[in-house]
């Protein structure tokens, strides 16, 4: 670069850096319409549905071609190999599994009741971490019997929910040693508390998501915590003297459906299965209410095949009944089609009568007929006892009755380790070494680690994505062009391209990516028009999902509802997370743009994807954040993070974070100003110049230590 043109890289960042603070003095100003550029005629939808139909149409795609694999499955041969990778698939995703450490169990009391007893059983499912149990035992046993693990659905009360509670009482009653659980945010297992001990997040599913967010980052999910939670309780369960461990089974409802469903695939012990209110299809679940919480979407199982169909097949010719609501949210036309699949392949393997779909007119719930159906399933299979089962009156024990701990909470009784704390743990162990590592590869390796992790790599994107143009509308001394970049098929990304009327050839662009959209700052005084000043043209562009086509206003009106939440889920079920997808859109626009150098902004939610998109292109020339997130270690550490899902990307803190990859840019001006931690925060000069270290560091390096502008909160 010409010492010309650094000087004028180095005015107009000056120019960025001090107009960008626009955004966070002045309101967001109103929508106009004259700027508009996505409409119903051009996409024949609201441009709010836009994403969600792209995503859904890929989804689809996968579900067709896992539909003909399926039905090519013609040998017991063929099924068994299927079972062997979807596993291998499945447990990978999860980021595998720990090993097995002392449960260190501890009964803390008994509850005496007609015929049983529940014993209140503390243990740890990894060093530190406890699980609260209540454990069903009949009196008057001839030697071991079949013991039946039972997850929880979302309540919550968890295991002292009456409903669990009476389908414990019954199987106990009938016979067999039942142990039911507290998942993670639910009953005793408040994963985090506030200071007068109450949960600090609103609602179990909330807390799901809220742990998965920072347990995507470091190559973990919600399901790998409750997953294992599950594993564990089945090792108490078979380790007590009343037990046979040769006969376990499984049976859940709602969340506690999803858990079943996923143990019974994973751990060959559960020999009996009875997932309720859960089993429907992917497929039918998207198009009707969608992703639900964190733990019911296993990243990338769209993209490798993984139906709710597969959590039966992969178990396997072992007995399983699907329990169905008629008028259920989870859909019934999804179990049907599920259960035939299942039929078809338990068929193949020659034991077409040990899977079954029982099917009661009601709502969602562990109702009677289900909690009936599921123990004389258990019975039949785990007992060879197949008689009619009648769920009698009784009164039901009081939650506080079923109490573990005296405070109430885990975390208050034994002040151990929450998942939030097990995610901060793995990254600190992951950041040992990681800058060094990171920095130590070649470019062109780190690069295709990039791609991959995004979801890049097989990115469809168009080597030059079509424009269109939509009109203009003329200011005093310049004129906004309105166009479309058709970035994938049916992803079109709005731009507002400002050109002053006696620039009549641009050799200079700047390119903003505007928080909330470019028609925030489109307006006369606003920060694109300031911009303007400095340069001879300035494009503004929404990427998918974000300004125009952002999903909010669309959501109230629109079926399945359509939240961002809903967005990120389905691309993570795809492999791409929305970061990726959004950055594949940025790098297909700035090839528009190939011979001339563009100065880059981005504020806000669009600081990660403008460095990854810098850190991938050659057309980038500068870059400024202003209000960008400082690290995604911040994510981890932050358990209420604020919109953090939608920049999540799997297992990457096992490679780099944000710093890492702004260190491989020098000596590519750079300037990052008011950076904001996960929860929306100021971060303060210190504490930037502490993450951002290593970057200065890498800039002295290359000789361009004055290329890097940090500023932070004074």
């Amino acid at each position: 670069m010409t010492r010309t043109a650094w000087r004028t890289s180095l005015l107009l960042r000056l120019v960025l850096l001090v107009v960008c603070g626009f955004i966070a003095a002045f309101p967001p100003q109103a929508r106009s319409d004259e700027l508009a550029v996505l409409d119903d005629k051009l996409l024949g939808f609201p441009p709010q549905e836009m994403l969600h139909r792209y995503l859904l149409g890929r989804c689809q795609e996968r579900f067709d071609a896992r539909r003909q694999a399926v039905a090519a499955l013609k040998t017991p041969e063929a099924v068994q190999k299927r079972q062997a990778e979807l596993r291998e698939r499945f447990i990978a995703s999860l980021g595998g599994f720990p090993e097995k450490t002392p449960l260190n169990p501890r009964i803390v009391g008994i509850v005496q009741r007609d015929g049983y007893r529940i014993e209140k059983v503390v243990y740890e499912s990894r060093p530190n971490h406890h699980v609260t149990a209540n454990l069903y035992v009949p009196e008057s046993l001839p030697g071991p019997v079949p013991g039946v693990l039972v997850p929880c659905g979302h309540s919550a009360e968890g295991k002292a929910a009456e409903t669990y509670h009476r389908a414990c009482v019954l199987m106990a009653k009938n016979g067999l040693v039942v142990l039911c659980y507290d998942p993670i945010g639910q009953g005793e297992r408040i994963q985090l508390l506030d200071k007068l001990g109450k949960p600090a997040i609103n609602g179990s599913t909330a807390e799901h998501t809220m742990c998965g967010i920072g347990a995507l980052l470091v190559g973990r999910q919600t399901a790998s915590y409750r997953i294992w939670d599950g594993m564990r309780s089945l090792d108490y369960l078979a380790s007590r003297p009343e037990v046979d461990p040769a006969q376990l089974g499984c049976t859940g409802n709602s969340g506690g459906g999803t858990l079943t469903a996923y143990l019974m695939a994973l751990d060959e012990r559960i020999q009996v299965a009875a997932p309720s209110c859960y089993i429907t299809s992917l497929e039918r679940l998207f198009a009707t209410i969608g992703p639900q919480d964190a733990e019911q979407n296993i990243t990338g199982q769209v993209a490798f095949g993984m139906e709710h169909a597969d959590f039966i097949a992969m178990r396997a010719p072992r007995p399983t009944l699907v329990c169905t609501a008629t008028r259920d949210f989870f859909d019934i036309q999804g179990s049907w089609t599920t259960f035939r699949e299942a039929k078809r392949l338990y068929g193949l393997l020659g034991h077409g009568e040990r899977v079954d779909l029982f099917e009661y007119d009601d709502q969602h719930g562990f109702s009677k007929p289900r909690r009936e159906a599921a123990c004389r399933w258990m019975l039949r299979w785990l007992a060879g006892r197949d008689e009619p089962v009648v769920e009698g009156d009784f009164a039901a024990c009081k939650p506080s009755e079923l109490q573990c701990t005296r405070t109430g909470q885990v975390l208050e009784e034994f002040k151990g380790r929450s998942v939030f704390d097990l995610n901060a743990q793995r990254e600190r162990e992951l950041a040992a070494g990681r800058t060094e590592r990171w920095l130590a590869r070649a470019r062109a390796e780190r690069i295709q680690m990039v791609k991959k992790l995004l979801g890049i790599a097989e990115d469809p994107t168009v080597e030059k994505p079509g424009t269109e143009h939509r009109g203009q509308v003329s200011r005093s001394k310049y004129v906004i062009t309105k166009s479309t970049h058709e970035t994938e098929r049916g992803v079109f990304v709005p731009c507002l391209t400002f050109q002053r009327r006696e620039a009549a050839q641009p050799r200079m662009a700047t390119l903003v990516l505007v928080d909330g959209g470019a028609a925030r700052e489109a307006g006369p005084g606003g920060l694109l028009e300031q911009l303007l000043k400095k340069a001879d043209v300035v494009h503004s562009v929404d990427l998918r999902g974000l300004g125009e086509s952002a999903p909010a206003s669309a959501a109230s009106r629109a079926q399945p509802p359509i939240t961002e939440h809903n967005l990120a889920f389905l691309g993570l079920h795809l492999n791409r997370p929305l970061l990726g997808q959004r950055c594949a859109d940025l790098l297909a626009v700035l090839k528009l743009h190939a011979g001339m150098p563009v100065d880059l902004a981005a504020t806000g939610r669009n600081g990660p994807i403008a460095l990854h998109a810098a850190a991938l292109s050659e057309s980038v020339r500068s870059l400024t954040l202003d209000g960008a997130l400082i690290s995604w270690a911040s994510v981890v550490h932050t358990p209420i993070s604020t919109n953090q899902l939608a920049s999540v990307v799997p297992g990457v803190l096992e490679h780099y974070d944000l710093p890492d990859l702004a260190a491989t840019l020098a000596p590519l001006p750079l300037t990052i100003r008011n950076p904001v931690d996960a929860a929306g925060k100021p971060v303060s000069q210190a504490e930037l110049e502490r993450v951002y270290a290593r970057v200065r560091e890498a800039y002295a390096r290359a000789g361009a230590a004055d290329r890097l502008v940090l500023e932070g909160q004074k």
